[in-house]
Order: C-alpha cells, then structure tokens, then sequence
C-alpha cells in the first residue's frame, strides 16, 4: 500500500469520529451550542504494507481554542512498518488576532512500498512516471518516510473576514442553515475569506530496494493566496475557491536539489436545490495545473532541479487522478479537470440504528458520480496537455458523521480500479 494511501487511512480512522473546524469557523447545532468532543481510541487493521497491525489514536476539538483541534495516532504492523503522526488545526498564534497555524508531523518506516521513479532494470529506455510510461514501472522500496508542514495563515481584513474572524455556522442535520462565509458575489472585498499562506516544509524519504538506494531530502517554503468564497467549506453548496502556489526548494542545508512548482486550482459550486428524493443536490467542478520552470531533462532522462515526485506537477492518489496509484504520474507540467454531482437523499438508514449513531453521528450520506481527465507532460502548452489525455470515473460515497466530511472514492481508470479513503471533500482541501 502506497504511503499516501496509508496516511489517509489513518486519518480516515482517527477523524471521522471527531468535529473539526475549518475556515476559523465554529459549528453549532441549531440550539447554538459548542461542545469539546474527545476521542481516545486503539484500533486494528490490516493492509501489505502493515501486515497485521494495532494502532492508538487520539484527538480533541474546541481545545485549546474553540476552533482548533489536536489530533495523534501511532501505529505498528507485523511486517515491519510503523508510524506516528501529529496535527494541530487552526490554532490562532498567541498574542494575534488574524494569524493561524496548521501544523503536521510524520515519522514512520514503511516496508514494500511502490515508487514511480527510474531504476526498474525491465523498462530502461523510458522515464518512470511520465505520461506513456508503463503501469509497471516502478520499484518497490523499504524506508523511512519523514516530514512536516507549518501552514500560517493570515485572514485579510475583506469580505466576510472584515468584521468576523472566527464565524459561527448553524449547521441542521449537516446542511448548513446559516452563517455562510462566501458565496454572496465575486467581489472578493465583498464576499469570501481571503487568506495570505506561508509554509515552510521538511521530507526525508529513503529508497532502499534493491535497484536504487538513496535519500530524497527536500525542505522550502510555499507561499500562496487562497480566496475561499464557498457558503460552507467542509461541504459546499454555492460559491467557488482560488489557490495560486509558489513552492522553492533553495538547495540549503540538507536538500539533495533546488526546485521551483508553480501552481493553480480552481473550483465552481452550483446548487440544483432539494427534490422528492434529495435534500441537496450539488455539482462541483474542479481544474488544477503545476508546472517546474527549473525541470531539466537530461539526454539519459536524468532530471536536473526537478521537485520530488511526491512534490510536483504529480497526478494519482487521494487528491486527483483517483483511479490510479499514488504519484502514478509526474513531469515538468500538469493539468487536471474533474466533475463531480452530489446527492444528499432523505434517507439516513443510520437513523434505524440508534445504539450506533450514538457513537459515530451520521447525519447524512452523499454519493457522488464523478469524472477526471489529466495528464502530465514534459512542457507546459495547451496542445500538447489536451493530447492523450489520461482519465478515469468513479462513484463516491461520504458520511457526515460528528461534524466532519469522511470520504471513500472508487474509480476505475485504463490501470485498474482504485479506492481511496480520506477525510474531507477532494477539492481544496
């Protein structure tokens, strides 16, 4: 199982059960109260990577600021592999008013891991990862995978974030009811959270196979501009989302090569309304693109100040591209679309079970048709990324359950078919 794969099945595990707030915002029912949920849990799963493994999760929200949450797992497999991971949510910086933090930490060993990256001795005469390479170009590694990403956000003083800084939104039965934070116009001074972004970040990955041994270290900063004019982020009904990326890795300290990605993801929501049959009727579009000014290849397709397949122009996995493998395909250059339609129907069968809803809060499911096409490409031009693009389609089904979006997407693809878990919706998260 691929690290990404392992890394969202954590957090499926562990957030699910809790109430986590986005966008500084608070979420009340419709009596208008808060209450701090706390979760302390051990859990057993299996997977290949893992084998047979036991795991102890932990979390609390509304704690230490009402809108922050604290979450921690840790966990060990019988075939070797093992993990911790840490994460803070909007935690406000003392002695600001507009400043938050997230923050993430991971340490973990992960043993039979497949990396689409050169070194397969069966396909020599071409780049692993590139659009035409072959699904079985890869090489399975042991290793460490270790890393953190500081996001500091600063609220702007516009929009909806002009007079409030930390919302409250009444949320009824996991549709929102009121306090929304975008949506109402385009004008960014008039509508929507705009945020400036900061985050410097940390990854040490080891590839120990028998093919290639080597340490990936790479460390840098992101800066971004993100304009959230969504009525309610974890589940959006109307409004749309921008984020524009600068990401550099300098070349200092440990890193073993500079790289700049740019990048940019755009979002468009349109409510279709309630029917006989559905509560919220939803359909949501999505377009991404990256691209690697310093991406050099060489004649021996060696690459020169190219980001880390994990870091870059990157399609495959939880985020986009779901019907394929994590990182399946990297290059120079990205593009990306996909569609999804959203159904919310009056029927909640968890409603018929009242012992378990005591536990796990479902208040409604979602299933989700969805499509995306993508490829990557060694330059960036129209053309060339509209040409043999790859795709895929699939069904999604996600749960309100506590406050908090979980998610399982299953698609199929020319590759194979694919099922990814992961908290939140696949678009800006």
């Amino acid at each position: 199982m691929h690290r990404q794969v392992v890394q969202g099945f954590v957090l499926f595990l562990v957030l699910i059960y809790c109430n986590l707030a986005y966008s500084q915002s608070i979420t009340v029912g419709p009596d208008g109260k808060f209450e701090k949920n706390v979760l302390s849990v051990p859990y057993a799963f299996y997977n290949e990577s893992f084998g047979f493994a036991g795991a102890y999760a932990y979390a609390v929200t509304g704690w230490p600021q009402k809108q922050s949450a604290l979450i921690a797992t840790a966990m060990a497999g019988t075939q070797g592999s093992a993990m911790g991971f840490l994460m803070g949510k909007d935690l406000r910086i003392p002695y600001t008013q507009r400043l938050f933090l997230d923050a993430i930490v991971q340490a973990g060993y992960f043993q039979e891991n497949e990396i689409y990256i050169n070194g397969n001795p069966d396909f020599l005469d071409e780049r692993a990862g590139s659009n035409d390479s072959d699904e079985d170009d890869y090489i399975e590694s042991d290793g460490w995978d270790n890393f953190f990403r500081l996001r500091f956000k600063y609220l702007l003083p516009i929009g909806h974030g002009k007079d409030q800084i930390i919302s409250t939104q009444v949320v009824d039965r996991g549709l929102l009811v009121d306090g929304a934070t975008g949506g109402e116009s385009w004008n960014p001074f008039v509508s929507g959270l705009t945020y400036f972004e900061m985050k410097p970040f940390y990854r040490w990955q080891e590839v120990d196979s028998d093919e290639v041994q080597e340490n990936v270290r790479t460390n840098g900063i992101e800066l971004s501009l993100f304009r959230d004019n969504r009525d309610f982020k974890m589940n959006p009904s109307k409004g749309s989302a921008l984020r524009l990326k600068f990401n550099r890795d300098f070349g200092w300290l440990d890193s073993s090569n500079s790289w700049t990605v740019v990048d940019g993801e755009f979002d468009k929501y349109f409510s279709l309304g309630e029917s006989d049959w559905f509560r919220q009727r939803v359909i949501a579009f999505d377009f991404w693109t990256a691209y690697s000014p310093t991406w050099n290849e060489r004649s021996n397709a060696d690459i020169e100040n190219g980001a880390p397949s994990f870091a870059g122009a990157t399609l495959g996995g939880l985020w986009r591209m779901r019907g394929y493998p994590s990182q399946r395909f990297s290059d120079k250059a990205a593009i990306y679309y996909a569609a999804e339609m959203r159904f919310i129907p009056r029927w909640n069968p968890f409603d018929g079970w009242p012992w378990l809803q005591k536990y796990i809060g479902v208040q409604w499911l979602q299933f989700v048709p969805f499509v995306e096409v993508g490829r990557v490409a060694p330059d960036w031009g129209v053309e060339r990324l509209h040409e043999d693009m790859k795709w895929d389609a699939g069904l999604g089904v996600r749960f309100w359950a506590k406050g908090l979006v979980a998610r399982i997407d299953s698609a199929v693809s020319d590759e194979g078919f694919g099922i990814q878990m992961m908290v939140a919706q696949p678009f800006q998260f």
